[in-house]
């Protein structure tokens, strides 16, 4: 029979100055990492954060842009919270970020159920669904803005009807939808990608298990496929909702604000300052609207801090 010989003990001090050198070696920060960061971090700091400090002083002064400017406080802003041309353009924005979010999110989920089922051709499918992405948002507006104010209104006189007949981008109660139409058709290829990505990294067993168990194909959706991609729908809603929050190109392409101002996000209310007259009252909408921005990032990353596919 064998018996144990202890080990010698080692004592502590010893034992971390054995270890120090090692840790102290695996701590140590290779100069060429500062190399590759501080010409990165020269750049981000020229061209965005001395612009926005450079925004955000100018917000409290009376400045058209060029010329000689006075510190007036928070004028622009008490201003800005008065005005309703501003107050409408954040309305307008919240509401058409909001409709197409809900819009993009469950044509995009049906899209890629469709997508991951045992069909035929998915990947000629996948490959034609995402040829949006690649087309640049101007570009799409301009070819739907000859469709809604050309073809769709012929097609509307050929069956008679009159609801078609005009185009609803010269009506400001509806003129709306056409964005939220054209916005989806170019977001929905991405989201899909996303919840495609989501739905294959569940196990066929959680499926086969809930068919033995009499689950038909909704059950199936409702209480085993959307709790498994809870999280994808999570990113893709508040992901979402950050991009429609910035829309520009779609809305400049398709209505350029009209009819009138119904149309008019709070990017292009901010961008029609600079060539108004209204550099400084616009620089203060900006901060508000940068805020918001920040406000929405932090919120996401709150609620999907952690937060798996499962």
């Amino acid at each position: 029979m064998s018996t144990m010989t202890p080990s010698p003990a080692v004592p502590r001090n010893a034992e971390s100055r054995t270890r120090s050198p090692l840790v102290h070696h695996k701590r140590r920060i290779d100069p060429l990492y500062y190399l590759f960061l501080f010409p990165s971090l020269a750049l981000f700091s020229l061209a965005v954060t001395l612009p926005a400090l450079l925004g955000f002083g100018y917000s409290f002064t009376n400045s058209i842009g060029f010329g000689d400017w006075e510190f007036i406080g928070l004028r622009n802003y008490v201003a800005m919270f008065r005005d309703q041309g501003i107050l409408g353009s954040y309305t307008f924005t919240l509401g058409f970020s909001l409709i197409t979010v809900i819009v993009v999110n469950i044509l995009a989920f049906a899209l890629a159920l469709g997508l991951t089922s045992k069909i035929r051709f998915t990947s000629a499918l996948r490959t034609i669904f995402v040829i949006p992405m690649v087309i640049s948002g101007i570009v799409i507006a301009f070819v739907f803005q000859y469709l809604f104010a050309n073809t769709v209104p012929g097609i509307g006189q050929a069956i008679g009807s009159d609801a078609l007949s005009t185009t609803i981008l010269a009506d400001p109660d509806w003129a709306w939808l056409s964005i939220v139409i054209v916005t989806a058709w170019q977001s929905i290829p991405g989201t899909m990608l996303i919840y495609i990505a989501g739905l294959v990294t569940i196990p066929a067993e959680v499926y086969e298990a809930g068919s033995i168990d009499g689950a038909t194909g909704w059950q199936s959706i409702r209480h085993i496929t959307l709790p498994l991609v809870s999280g994808f729908i999570v990113i893709n809603t508040i992901l979402g909702f950050k991009n429609y929050l910035n829309a520009y190109d779609i809305i400049v392409g398709l209505t350029d604000g009209g009819p009138g101002v119904a149309t008019r996000s709070v990017a292009m209310s901010i961008f029609r300052g600079f060539d108004g007259g209204d550099y400084a009252y616009q620089m203060a909408n900006a901060m508000v609207f940068f805020l918001i921005s920040i406000a929405l990032a932090l919120l996401q990353l709150r609620i999907t801090r952690g937060r798996t596919a499962f």
